[in-house]
């Protein structure tokens, strides 16, 4: 494959951002199967974030020819207070994510699950630790908490400073070339890069996909990066634990149309618009097109064959929201059917989703 494709591949939406396009060229010229990662922490049910969004980035990156590591950060999500910080519950949401993963379609022996339970037992993964820490003032870790989801405010607990620092150490103990993560997890990266030099491991790529938006619409004011869309973007994301916000790969078609129904969905606007964006992100990756059932009164059935069509004709007024919403539940419904079933038929996966569906799900 040539450079070009693989450049496409992996700047294809959703990815938003790319630190620095002109590195990630000269990687991909003298790296035939560069080193990728992306890291979660195992907290709740998979909503289309993770369960749909994610796998379509995965599967851009593997077709580029990337090494790539999936980290369950188990140890981060115990520092996040996720699943009570209790590890063995945090333990089974990762069998459960793997699951996910697979019922998805990512072929899983074409990728390497790395739990950070493992990595810390190494005296290597601390050094690096410590090493980030010495290289960071206090004030920077504190910059860095809106990748745990929480602003500088928001800190409770002495543990979670250090964080920010077994975030980077990630990246290097596992030699990653490109940290292909959410954009809310952009300042680990850009700390990443800035502190590779002082330490003497190579400075990642960073590779940053757009944020799904919930179904509340758009929330102006998040408190998480300076740039106010960056900042609208990372506040309204779609959050598992706002469960009546998101969608989930187990929702059933009539869950699915209700949620959609009384989503936030403005006539004639693209922007912080949800429905449009599950269009864009989700349906027109997953799908060649997007057929509208409507009444011959308002013009009849139509088949859209690219989101930029859709969005000419629903800025223009000739597509009802209430359309867009119907055809995107169908659409919808019908991309995360396979790991909805997945689900209900393996007896393990459906045991795992019990488990996970009886806990209490915290922010």
């Amino acid at each position: 494959m040539d450079l070009e494709k693989r450049l496409e591949l992996i700047t294809k939406p959703p990815t938003e951002e790319v630190i620095t396009l002109d590195e990630l060229k000269i990687l991909l010229e003298t790296e035939a199967h560069p080193v990728a990662y992306d890291g979660f922490e195992p907290s709740g049910l998979a909503h289309l974030p993770f369960g749909v969004l994610r796998a379509i980035k995965l599967q851009d990156m593997l077709e580029a020819g990337c090494k790539f590591k999936l980290l369950l950060a188990d140890w981060h999500a115990m520092i996040n207070n996720k699943m009570g910080g209790d590890l063995e519950k945090i333990r089974k949401v990762g069998e459960y994510f793997i699951e996910v993963w697979r019922a998805a379609g990512i072929d899983l022996s074409r990728v390497e699950i790395v739990w950070a339970n493992d990595l810390v037992n190494s005296r290597d993964y601390w050094r690096y630790v410590i090493l980030v820490a010495k290289n960071m003032t206090l004030k920077r870790a504190l910059r860095a908490l809106p990748i745990m989801g929480r602003k500088e405010g928001e800190m409770q607990e002495a543990a979670q400073i250090i964080y920010p620092a077994m975030q980077v150490s990630d990246i290097y103990y596992m030699g990653v070339d490109i940290c292909q993560l959410g954009l809310d997890q952009r300042r680990a990266n850009i700390l990443a890069r800035e502190l590779a030099s002082k330490i003497g491991v190579k400075k990642p790529v960073a590779v940053h996909h757009h944020m799904l938006m919930g179904l509340q619409g758009p929330i102006e004011a998040g408190g998480y990066e300076e740039d106010a869309e960056m900042d609208m973007e990372i506040a309204s994301k779609m959050s598992k634990s706002i469960p009546e916000t998101s969608i989930f790969v187990h929702d059933d078609f009539e869950t699915i149309k209700t949620k959609i129904n009384n989503a936030y969905c403005p006539p004639r606007t693209v922007r912080g618009n949800p429905i449009l964006e599950y269009a864009r992100y989700i349906v027109f990756r997953k799908m060649e097109s997007l057929y509208i059932e409507r009444s011959s009164r308002y013009g009849g059935d139509i088949e859209y064959w690219s989101y930029e069509e859709l969005e000419r004709d629903y800025v223009a007024g000739k597509l009802h929201p209430a359309d867009l919403k119907n055809a995107v539940a169908r659409a919808i419904d019908e991309i995360i059917r396979p790991i909805r079933e997945h689900f209900e038929k393996n007896p393990n996966a459906k045991r795992l989703y019990e488990f996970v569906k009886s806990q209490e799900i915290t922010r």
